[in-house]
């Protein structure tokens, strides 16, 4: 299992740096379009009708896909508390048990954030002439990359690799 799974988590981590990258533009974009939106309010006098959609449309492109680059890099909440208090053996059942709970979570985002996302394709946001769907499609894909990398978590975990454990860069010696 692990000579498969290591090439599939290599792509999978090719996902995520290219999801934070995106979200990454997309917050300097959202940031710029606001920068605009104040010029243009407070010194032209004349705000343009669609800068706030546009910022809030992706804001949360950025936020849904940060929050998936998240659990691959397992940064969302876990039994932490316990890990510290339970013998050590009981870390990977713990997280393989939070793994589940953010599968479960994603599986609702990409089921219910598709029947949203199907819905609105007929509705139109007025202001940017783009159909309603595009402010539910972050939320399916978000959910999708989720149930990946939670299952790559748990796949990893029962092929024996560390993925409980911090990178190294980021342990310190005392």
């Amino acid at each position: 299992m692990r000579q498969w799974l290591l090439p599939v988590s290599a792509v999978l981590r090719a996902t995520a740096n290219a999801a934070l990258w995106i979200a990454g533009v997309g917050l300097v974009v959202m940031t710029l379009i606001v920068a605009y939106q104040v010029f243009m309010r407070y010194v032209v006098n004349a705000s343009p009708s669609w800068t706030e959609g546009t910022a809030i449309l992706l804001m949360s492109w950025f936020i849904f896909l940060g929050a998936a680059v998240g659990v691959r890099e397992n940064f969302h909440m876990g039994f932490d508390v316990l890990i510290y208090v339970l013998p050590k053996g009981a870390k990977g059942v713990l997280r393989t048990i939070s793994d589940l709970a953010v599968f479960a979570f994603a599986a609702g985002m990409v089921y219910y954030g598709g029947t949203l996302a199907v819905r609105g394709w007929g509705v139109t946001i007025p202001v940017l002439h783009i159909p309603q769907t595009m402010t539910y499609l972050p939320i399916v894909i978000s959910g999708f990359m989720m149930c990946l990398y939670s299952l790559e978590r748990m796949l990893l975990r029962l092929a024996g690799e560390p993925v409980d454990e911090p990178p190294a860069e980021l342990v310190t010696e005392a």
